[in-house]
């Protein structure tokens, strides 16, 4: 790491701290030229492939914004939505890739969303799933009535 006062391209790590939620890890440097100390902090990047093979870095904005869209008119806050995306985020890196396809986390967004609010789910899955008639619908409701009758006999 270089040195930011004296572009001294070796420093030397004094102290390692994870970050309160476990994303990054909070590095205490000291340049061995110079003596000054500097913080850094590091991340594991995590970008999507887009359906058209587009690139871009993961945004948990992006998860907010399309499932606020959703959930608009229903009761749900913003710390709700907050608490999804970092759900989500949790669950893509827990698959250990740095690369993800734009698909499986739409896919990472279905059952918590669906936890949080079955209308909006309902909403959500049929423009992201691109149900076509009234069919579709009505399957995932059956769908969710199994659910909720079977979570409800326990």
């Amino acid at each position: 790491m270089h040195c930011p006062f004296c572009k001294n391209p070796d420093s030397r790590v004094t102290d390692s701290r994870t970050s309160d939620d476990g994303s990054s890890i909070r590095r205490r440097r000291q340049c061995p030229e110079c003596g000054m100390r500097f913080s850094t902090s590091e991340t594991a990047s995590l970008t999507v492939v887009k359906r058209s093979g587009v690139i871009e870095p993961f945004s948990r904005s992006k998860i907010v914004n399309g499932v606020r869209k959703a959930c608009q008119g229903r009761p749900v806050e913003e710390a709700d939505l907050a608490l999804l995306a970092q759900t989500v985020e949790n669950t893509v890196r827990a698959t250990g890739a740095s690369q993800i396809e734009a698909n499986e986390i739409g896919l990472a967004i279905l059952e918590p969303l669906r936890k949080l609010d079955e209308v909006a789910f309902m909403r959500f899955a049929s423009v992201y799933q691109g149900w076509e008639s009234l069919d579709d619908f009505e399957a995932a409701i059956n769908v969710l009535r199994a659910s909720n009758e079977a979570t409800a006999d326990f």
